[in-house]
This record gives structure tokens, C-alpha cells and sequence, in this order.
């Protein structure tokens, strides 16, 4: 036992140093700082229409499956990996049948440098099912205030590199693209394992 969480660790490790090689771009700015967004008391969410790697994807489109949405950027330096790495533990904690009744989207708030492709690179080095999706500033802002998130752009001057201050919860979606649950950035996995079984069992016994 302690043998296998060992290599687990030197994995992850690994695995965190090739992220930093590949897609890490230092900012020399201020010190990265989510900030304390003003949330809707009660988020209305709904279906959007948005691009990936694919083409065109709507929530909608995933019907059937309970959607784990995330807003954040690929030049995050911190927070985003930290969550999509928690993501896709709990992805990969899960049995087949569960896992393929599971969508995860991340959804970019920083349009002008995300495109489709570096979205699919950056979000499948996490995991092969989540799916990277960017659209127009207008309709970004809108999907995000009607889920009660919030981001602000830092300093940005021109072409120089700049940071994205972001809401770091992860939305949780039922079957029927109802927005029913938030977690908070830190969540365990057993956290996320327990919010997200119960809508599956659900599915099961409609």
C-alpha cells in the first residue's frame, strides 16, 4: 500500500511538472488573487450555446448527463489546475458506466487568448472527457452572471501578459440542465463523489 501511494506521488508529481513546461507563462504582476464576487442569491443558469474544438455546443446538447461546469482561463497559473486536477480525480474515481453519464465543460473567460485548440490541449491533459468552450465576450458574460460567477481582468496593457481574477466554484447540473448545486473552490473529492451520486441515482429512477 504505502508502495503504490508513493508512485501515485512521484505521478502526480511528474505530471505537474510537464503541466508547468507546457502551458505555465509567468505574469510578472500583482500576486494572483480570486476575488470576492457578488453572487446572485439565486442563479438562474440555463441552457447556452458555445464553441468548442468540435464546433458549436449547447448545455443542452448533454441532456441525460449530469454537467460539471468551471469558469477560468488556460493561463491560470494556480486555482484552475488545482480544480481541474480535483476534477478529474473524481472522474477517474468513478466506474465506466457512471463516468459516461458525467459531462465536465470549462468554460474560458479569456476569449482573446483561448482559442478551441489551445482550450482541447490544455483542458484533455487533465482529462480526455472535459470539453474546452470559448465564444464572444457578450455571450461569456451573460452564461456567467446567470450563474452567479464573476471575473475581472488585471492590469491589462496592450499585448503584455495579464491575469484573469476568477470565480472558483464548480456548478453542478442535472440531468434536465437545472442548476442545483455550487462547490466551493477546495472541495475534497468525497465532496464532489457526494454531491454528484445522489443525481445519478436519480437518473436511474426516472
Amino acid at each position: 500500500m504505502q508502495r503504490t501511494a508513493l508512485y501515485t506521488a512521484i505521478a502526480l508529481a511528474g505530471g505537474v511538472l510537464i503541466w508547468l513546461l507546457l502551458f505555465w507563462s509567468p505574469v510578472a504582476q500583482e500576486e494572483h488573487v480570486i476575488i470576492d464576487p457578488k453572487i446572485s442569491p439565486e442563479p438562474t443558469g440555463g441552457d447556452f450555446s458555445l464553441t468548442s474544438y468540435r464546433g458549436p455546443v449547447s448545455l443542452s446538447d448533454y441532456r441525460g448527463k449530469v454537467v460539471l461546469l468551471y469558469f477560468g482561463y488556460t493561463w491560470c497559473p494556480d486555482i484552475c489546475p488545482t480544480n481541474l486536477a480535483l476534477m478529474s480525480t473524481t472522474l477517474s474515481a468513478m466506474n465506466d458506466v457512471d463516468r459516461d453519464r458525467i459531462q465536465p465543460l470549462f468554460v474560458s473567460v479569456d476569449p482573446e487568448r483561448d482559442t478551441p485548440q489551445r482550450l482541447r490541449e490544455y483542458v484533455e491533459y487533465f482529462h480526455p472527457s472535459i470539453l474546452g468552450l470559448t465564444g464572444s465576450r457578450h455571450m461569456i458574460d451573460d452564461i456567467v452572471e446567470r450563474y452567479g460567477g464573476a471575473y475581472r481582468i488585471v492590469d491589462k496593457k496592450g499585448d503584455e501578459p495579464y491575469v484573469v481574477d476568477h470565480t472558483a466554484d464548480t456548478y453542478i447540473i442535472d440531468s434536465q440542465g437545472k442548476l442545483v448545486r455550487r462547490m466551493a473552490h477546495g472541495s475534497s473529492v468525497e465532496e464532489l463523489l457526494g454531491a454528484i451520486q445522489p443525481l445519478l441515482q436519480e437518473n436511474l429512477s426516472r
